[in-house]
C-alpha cells in the first residue's frame, strides 16, 4: 500500500480510501442493497491486510447502521491510533424540525450521534456532506470550529458543491482564524470531469486533499458499455441521477477503458482507476466493495502507470458534462415526533 500526507495536515492516510456505504441493514432507510454486518466484515478484514487505513461513512447511509457495523468491525480488527475514520452530516435522519442541515444545533446532534453509532471517542474527518442554503456560512465554519475545539473532531472536510461556495466558506474560516476544511470528497471519474474547471485547481492552490467519491462511475467504468446491469446499479436510487442523461461520448469513454484494457490484459477497473490515481489534486479516491475483486482491482491500480497516449485516448471522447453530484435536501413534510 501507498501512503500519503493528507493535504495539508500531517495525517497520514492510504492512498485508496474504503468507502463503507456498502455495509448497512438493507431493510433501513436508504439502500436495500447494502450487506449486514457478517457480511461486511471480510472486505472489512481485507482492506486492512491490504494496508488500507482511511474509512469513509456517512450519518446517512443505510439509517446510520453503515456507521454501527463500520465501527463495531474496525473496533474488532484494527488499532485505533492507526485508522482515519470519516464520517458525514446533513441529510435528515427523521422528518421532523431541526433532524437535518448544517444549523450548530443539528450539526452538534449529528456529531454526537455518529460518535455512539460508530463507538468512538473522536471522529478523525467530519464533513458536510452538502452545503445547507437554509443555514448562514458563518454558522457552519463556527460550529465545525467548536466541534473540533471540543475534542470530539480532528479535522473537518466538505463534498460536493460549487467552487465559488468552497471558497466562501474557506475565506469565511480563514478571515476570522477558526478551523479549516482540509478536504473536499467530490464527484471526478473519466464520465464527470467538471471538477477539473474550478474545484481541483481552488484545492490545489490551497493545499486540500481531494477524496474523489465514484471513480468508477458507480461500476459504469468497470465493465463494457452492453453488460448486464448489476444488482446495484438496478436499484441504487442515485443512478437514475448521476446519469439521467447517457451521452455518445459515454459510450465512447467506456469504450476506450475497455480496449486499453484488453491491450493491457487488465480489468476495466485498474485503468479508470488508474486515470483518477494519476490526477496530481488527488489524494485518496474512495472506492466501494461488494466483491473480494473490487479491492484487489483497486490495489492493484495503485501500480498501473498510464501512457501520455493512453491518457489522450481516455480523454479525448469527453465532452462537459451538465453540472450533478450537488444533491439538496428532498423536501419534506416535517412533524413534530412525540414519544411514548
Amino acid at each position: 500500500m501507498q501512503y500519503i500526507q493528507f493535504g495539508n495536515t500531517g495525517l497520514t492516510v492510504s492512498r485508496l480510501c474504503l468507502g463503507c456505504m456498502s455495509f448497512g441493514d438493507p431493510d433501513a432507510q436508504g439502500h436495500d442493497w447494502t450487506m449486514r454486518e457478517d457480511e461486511s466484515r471480510p472486505f472489512i478484514r481485507q482492506a486492512l491486510e491490504a494496508g488500507i487505513n482511511f474509512f469513509d461513512t456517512a450519518n446517512a447511509y443505510s439509517g446510520g447502521t453503515s456507521e454501527e457495523i463500520t465501527g463495531r468491525l474496525l473496533k474488532e480488527m484494527a488499532y485505533r491510533d492507526e485508522i482515519v475514520i470519516a464520517t458525514k452530516g446533513f441529510f435528515r435522519w427523521r422528518q421532523a424540525p431541526n433532524t437535518g442541515g448544517l444549523s450548530a444545533k443539528a450539526l452538534m446532534h449529528a456529531v454526537d450521534d455518529s460518535l455512539r453509532r460508530l463507538g468512538t471517542d473522536y471522529i478523525d474527518l467530519y464533513q458536510i456532506h452538502r452545503l445547507d442554503p437554509q443555514t448562514p456560512m458563518e454558522e457552519i465554519v463556527e460550529t465545525l470550529d467548536t466541534i473540533v475545539r471540543s475534542g470530539k473532531v480532528r479535522y473537518v472536510g466538505a463534498s460536493s458543491m460549487y467552487a465559488w461556495q468552497f471558497q466562501k466558506l474557506l475565506h469565511i474560516a480563514d478571515k476570522v482564524g477558526l478551523k479549516s476544511f482540509v478536504s473536499m470528497q467530490n464527484y471526478v471519474n473519466l464520465l464527470y470531469r467538471e471538477e477539473e474547471r474550478e474545484m481541483l485547481p481552488l484545492c490545489a492552490d490551497y493545499g486540500i486533499a481531494v477524496m474523489p467519491w465514484s471513480p468508477l462511475a458507480r461500476g459504469k467504468l468497470a465493465r463494457p458499455w452492453d453488460a448486464e446491469a448489476t444488482e446495484r446499479s438496478e436499484s441504487d436510487q442515485l443512478m437514475a441521477v448521476l446519469y439521467a442523461r447517457t451521452a455518445e461520448s459515454d459510450r465512447k469513454v467506456v469504450e476506450a477503458v475497455e480496449a486499453i484494457a484488453d491491450k493491457r490484459g487488465l480489468p476495466m477497473a485498474q485503468i479508470a482507476l488508474a486515470w483518477v490515481l494519476q490526477k496530481p489534486e488527488v489524494t485518496s479516491p474512495i472506492i466501494g466493495a461488494t466483491k473480494a475483486g473490487h479491492i484487489d482491482d483497486a490495489v492493484a491500480a495503485l501500480d498501473v502507470e498510464l501512457s501520455a497516449e493512453e491518457n489522450r485516448a481516455l480523454e479525448e471522447a469527453y465532452v462537459p458534462h451538465p453540472v450533478t453530484g450537488l444533491f439538496a435536501m428532498p423536501p419534506a413534510d416535517l412533524k413534530v415526533s412525540v414519544r411514548d
